[in-house]
């Protein structure tokens, strides 16, 4: 048995690649969206989501809106997952607590609670800012674009927690 769970550790579920094609609130803002990178975070033993970066034409650029979708594979509180949004900005630097305190409180607001299925997507929308959708629809803006690079840098960002994860959306 225990052979068994360990070598489920190790299999390869591939991520839905057609996500941009399916997703009318992506193309409401990328023109021509089509996937970047997919990746999944897992956490010591559990899967807890399936990342997938959309950019225009595939190719991600800063100065073009871009999504970041998250499709849940377990349960978990909004809470959770700003608190956790939170400190990994903070663990990047270079922005003062006062300004987390407020994203953070932001984030609180926007993010629910998902379960298993659930997908939230972040939209970089450049110069003004950061929308956010849950199951497609829209949950929130952040009108702060230096909110918005420090939000992405958790995934994109070269002091990312989870290189692994950024190489497999970005494939830098």
């Amino acid at each position: 048995m225990l052979k068994f769970i360990l070598l489920s550790l190790f299999v390869f579920t591939p991520v839905n690649v057609n996500a941009a094609s399916q997703n009318s609130h992506i193309n409401k803002h990328i023109n021509n969206a089509d996937v970047v990178g997919t990746g999944r975070l897992t956490y010591m033993f559990w899967d807890v989501y399936d990342a997938t970066l959309i950019a225009p034409n595939g190719k991600l650029s800063n100065d073009k809106p871009f999504a970041l979708m998250l499709n849940y594979l377990r349960d978990i509180d909004g809470r959770d997952i700003a608190d956790v949004s939170a400190e990994e900005i903070r663990k990047q630097g270079g922005v003062d607590e006062i300004k987390i305190a407020m994203w953070h409180e932001q984030m609180r607001n926007i993010f629910p609670d998902v379960k298993k299925g659930s997908v939230i997507t972040g939209v970089f929308l450049p110069k003004k800012g950061t929308e956010f959708f849950y199951n497609g629809n829209s949950i929130g803006v952040v009108r702060d674009n230096d909110f918005s690079k420090h939000f992405f840098d958790i995934w994109l960002g070269s002091q990312t927690s989870k290189p692994q994860l950024r190489r497999a959306l970005t494939g830098i």
